[in-house]
């Protein structure tokens, strides 16, 4: 089955900026309910995976146009609810697999061990199963951040700020809110991501136009900014 592809734009803003996108996209487009529920943002915590030979981090720095992406990521610190996800790019297009995986299985992939995931009937687990045997994927790094999230239906835009995302060093405990982590970006900026499935409808493309006509696209990767402490540029 083909995957949906969908446009990602993406971002870096500082904190007026962010102040005054906030105050052009609330009227227009809705909360998303998880952050209404939490205030209105939710914190977002992933644990990024690659092989032996860091070819996600290496692919990505060397702009392969089409390459997969593995995590696996909780909400709200919530170590019931765990998602396995590959994050994967088609040339300037990007689709997303997901699947809700019991804390067992997770405690267990952590651990560098896939065994039981040869018959799964899930395409995504067998995936993870083929990756974690032939290329010895594994947990490199923890990406926190919080998230500001705003729908609209027109296109299914998605519009996101990703504020305080930070890096949890060499630390693979997932599960542990205790764990050490520090900034990656200066002066507290924001990752904002425009995700829309076929053409960013006018009025919206318009208003991000107006309320922030000197921001620049960009290929920033919160995973390759919370890798940057280990000296692989």
């Amino acid at each position: 089955m083909a995957l949906p592809l969908r446009h990602e734009l993406k971002f870096l803003v500082t904190r007026t900026q962010l102040e005054v996108l906030r105050h052009v996209v609330t009227p227009v487009l809705h909360l998303d309910p998880n952050a209404v529920k939490n205030g209105g943002f939710y914190h977002i915590r992933s644990l990024y995976f690659d092989t032996v030979f860091d070819d996600s981090l290496y692919e990505k720095y060397s702009g392969v146009m089409n390459r997969d992406k593995y995590r696996m990521r909780i909400y709200n610190m919530n170590g019931r609810e765990i998602f396995l996800e590959c994050k994967t790019k088609v040339g300037t297009l990007i689709s997303k697999r997901s699947v809700k995986i019991p804390r067992d299985l997770a405690e267990q992939l952590i651990a560098g061990d896939p065994t039981g995931l040869e018959n799964t009937r899930s395409g995504l687990l067998r995936d993870v199963y083929r990756e974690m045997r032939t290329r010895l994927l594994h947990p490199v790094v923890i990406v926190d951040y919080e998230r500001e999230a705003y729908l609209h239906p027109a296109e299914e835009v998605r519009i996101t700020f990703d504020r305080k995302v930070r890096s949890g060093l060499s630390s693979i405990d997932l599960f542990n809110p205790a764990v050490p982590t520090v900034p990656v970006l200066p002066h507290d900026e924001t990752v904002l991501e425009v995700k829309y499935n076929r053409v960013l409808p006018p009025h919206i493309r318009d208003l991000l136009s107006y309320a922030c006509p000197e921001a620049v696209q960009t290929a920033v990767s919160k995973y390759t900014l919370c890798r940057q402490y280990e000296g692989k540029e």
